[in-house]
């Protein structure tokens, strides 16, 4: 039973099991209805998505020190009590069940999803 980390929208992995999507806004140009046929995501979970102005951050970061900065803000956004206890329980969840969260971009190292596997790693995650 693990935590996957991976890339909206690309192909399913075996035993991922549910996928959540962890992104401020659906896909566009997709139907709601093939969110889940097309591998986008079966739920959308945007409590754990950077806020407007941080995505903004992380998608200008340039140099080491954005992206820190762009982390660090996310870090912060996701310590606040309801993103605290999703996280807490996703964490909790992972020990007892495979699913997935994940975003759109490409390049996990500058992504909202490497910070999000550092805090449910943080919180005792079992991640794949």
């Amino acid at each position: 039973m693990t935590v996957s980390v991976v890339r909206l929208g690309s192909p399913r992995s075996r035993d991922e099991g549910l996928r959540i999507g962890t992104v401020r806004r659906p896909p566009r140009g997709v139907p709601k209805a093939k969110f889940a046929s097309e591998n986008w995501y079966d739920v959308w979970l945007p409590e754990l998505s950077p806020g407007e102005a941080t995505v903004k951050l992380g998608q200008k970061a340039e140099t080491e020190a954005q992206w820190k900065a762009f982390a660090k803000r996310y870090a912060k956004e996701m310590a606040s009590p309801t993103a605290s206890r999703v996280l807490e329980l996703l964490a909790a969840l992972s020990h007892g069940a495979d699913f997935s969260v994940g975003c759109y971009c490409e390049d996990e190292s500058r992504c909202h999803r490497s910070v999000l596997r550092r805090l449910l790693k943080e919180r005792g995650a079992k991640l794949a």
